[in-house]
């Protein structure tokens, strides 16, 4: 997915990674990706995903890697569900680093670093040639500079350091110039926003913008045929009331408490009480809940919604067609109720 013009089973992926490993690292005069790999007769790729929407874009990533690749790809790191599917098998649960804000942290230090510590050795190992980060900066960032620090006690040279999503520095105050302090421990950003690419480089930080992954939502869901003319998404709301059995009386609303346990434990709450105060009032109610592919939300989730008073569908989260199809039934009865 590194490129502007992303894959289908239609449109193929530029070469715009493969250039990349064909650079050689001027700062430590380095052999290039390309020329390791050769020698090697392999690909060694060591990725680290720790949310939902990094699994989905690693995800992507393997498996567009696979197909360009010159050479046999292997892949080792941390992942969740969408990376599994391709092939990795995670180190630990995914789960276990995806924690938000600094006082989510705190209860689960000894754990994240436990886990970082797990990580570093681990790439260690492997041997990557390249290590590739996605988003989750807080735990991304660590590992890469945990990660440099040791190769250079070795004094080996280091893999090369790419990491996708740059972080959100136009939001920060004074946030442009943090960027200069990647450059000890990244050496390529993959932007999904255009402008954050020139920003990088003007700090002197390596990056290229490689398009937002919504293009790439909108190509699965053609391919699908979830998409009309001029790249509509037209969620099919007939198919999804047949496949879950519902009722053409039934009313139907949509609930997406997020895809991090820490959101979805604090606004799950918040959606039950709601549904308490709708279901005199509303007939033959039924709450659709998308669940993100997280095995710790899924099981909360699971266990809360088996207490609620109405009718329920879990849709599992992976499946961009079913979650459109879901909204447009729940639109077509918000249409109907309004008429």
């Amino acid at each position: 997915m590194l490129l502007r013009c992303v894959r289908n089973s239609k449109i193929g992926m530029n070469s715009s990674f493969l250039r990349l490993m064909r650079r050689p690292f001027s700062i430590l005069g380095r052999e290039s990706v390309k020329d390791l790999a050769s020698k090697d007769g392999e690909l060694r790729v060591f990725i680290v995903a720790g949310e939902v929407s990094g699994d989905i874009i690693a995800s992507r990533f393997m498996n567009s890697l696979k197909r360009i690749s010159p050479f046999p790809v292997h892949f080792s790191g941390v992942g969740g569900l969408m990376m599994t599917r391709q092939g990795l098998n995670t180190l630990f649960p995914m789960e276990d680093i995806a924690v938000m804000g600094v006082w989510e942290l705190l209860p689960h230090l000894s754990t994240f670093r436990a886990r970082l510590k797990e990580t570093v050795e681990s790439a260690l190992t492997f041997r990557p040639h390249v290590v590739l980060t996605v988003d989750s900066k807080g735990f991304s960032f660590r590992f890469l500079k945990h990660l440099r620090a040791r190769y250079g006690s070795y004094t080996i040279d280091s893999p090369q350091h790419f990491h996708y999503v740059a972080p959100s520095f136009w939001a920060w105050r004074g946030g442009e110039s943090r960027l200069k302090g990647l450059l000890e421990f990244v050496d390529h950003i993959f932007c999904i926003l255009p402008f954050e690419a020139e920003v990088c480089r003007s700090n002197g930080l390596a990056a290229t913008f490689v398009g937002h992954p919504t293009l790439e939502d909108v190509l699965e869901l053609k391919v699908n045929k979830c998409v009309g003319k001029e790249w509509m998404v037209q969620g099919d709301g007939e198919k999804f009331r047949k496949k879950y059995g519902l009722s053409s009386g039934s009313t139907i609303i949509s609930v997406l408490p997020g895809s991090r346990l820490q959101e979805v434990t604090r606004m799950l709450p918040i959606f039950s009480r709601t549904v308490e105060q709708l279901k005199d009032s509303l007939s033959d109610l039924t709450a659709v809940i998308h669940v993100a592919p997280n095995k710790h939300v899924e099981e909360y989730i699971s266990n809360v919604v088996s207490q609620w008073p109405v009718s329920v569908v879990l849709v599992p989260g992976g499946s961009q067609c079913m979650k459109y199809n879901s909204f447009s039934y729940s639109l077509q009865e918000c249409y109907s109720m309004i008429k």
